[in-house]
């Protein structure tokens, strides 16, 4: 008598209906949804605090006898409180990508889960560095440099809630920016591009690099430089990282434990 077959996660993940699939993820959003407010509980009392400390790289540039405006009646209220709400998204990252993880992990060979884990605490890190970076290096390159160019008789007095929106996107671009060996080594890993062809694409990626600084940062060589050469250089790190990645084999045969 044959013993019973002893089905993998794969397996037992295609037995599953999409009805089955919709629930799991909609109690996942919910634990998201639940832990980003009990952090954004924690931190709405610091809230001014916060704002106070995400403003000092302008607020150093400003001339003497000028400060930032509310330009509207609920800004210093509200402005305050969506710093809050984000950067509680922001340091809830964590538990948010784990649950996506354990939501697609299933569906994983057992290579892919293997490195599944090194890949998300990685791109975590490197989205805080890319927000570090931001703060402390590219900030005071461009107050310093939007604020040296005033005209003459033109007072610096940014409103809150457009500085506010200035930094989120500049946090969210280099946050990003800083995902590039993350996004090599998932290229290669689902066989879409291979190393070679990731060496061969150098001389554009280090175009692109400078072309993207320019956009995002003021017109000068200095600063467009320094956004330009940590992008090249974790370029070059996640083709060294590929190295060691096993692509994603064409036909489904081998399944995971």
């Amino acid at each position: 008598m044959n013993s019973p077959v002893k089905k993998t996660d794969k397996d037992a993940l295609a037995d599953m209906p999409l009805v089955a699939h919709l629930i799991e993820l909609r109690t996942r959003l919910l634990r998201i949804v639940v832990v980003w407010l009990l952090v954004f509980a924690g931190l709405f009392y610091f809230a001014n605090d916060l704002y106070t400390f995400i403003s000092a790289p302008l607020r150093v540039f400003l001339p003497e006898g000028t400060s930032m405006i509310a330009t509207e009646v609920a800004s210093p209220f509200l402005t305050p409180f969506k710093l809050a709400l984000i950067s509680a998204l922001f340091l809830a990252m964590p538990f948010v990508l784990h649950q996506f993880w354990s939501f697609i992990a299933p569906g994983l060979y057992k290579h892919e889960k293997r490195l599944a884990m090194p890949l998300l605490v990685s791109s975590i890190l490197l989205f805080y560095a890319g927000m570090a970076f931001a703060y402390f290096v590219v900030f005071p390159l461009v107050f310093g440099f939007f604020t040296s160019v005033t005209p003459t008789g033109v007072a610096v007095m940014t409103d809150i809630n457009k500085y506010l929106d200035f930094v989120l996107t500049l946090f969210l671009a280099f946050g990003l920016a800083f995902e590039i060996p993350i996004a090599t080594v998932l290229l290669v890993l689902t066989g879409a591009v291979s190393v070679e062809k990731l060496k061969q694409s150098r001389a554009y990626v280090v175009v692109g690099c400078f072309v993207i600084g320019m956009v995002l940062t003021p017109p000068d060589v200095i600063s467009q430089t320094l956004l330009a050469l940590p992008m090249w250089l974790l370029y070059e790190v996640g083709i060294i990282f590929s190295r060691f990645v096993k692509p994603r084999p064409a036909e489904t045969d081998e399944t995971s434990e």
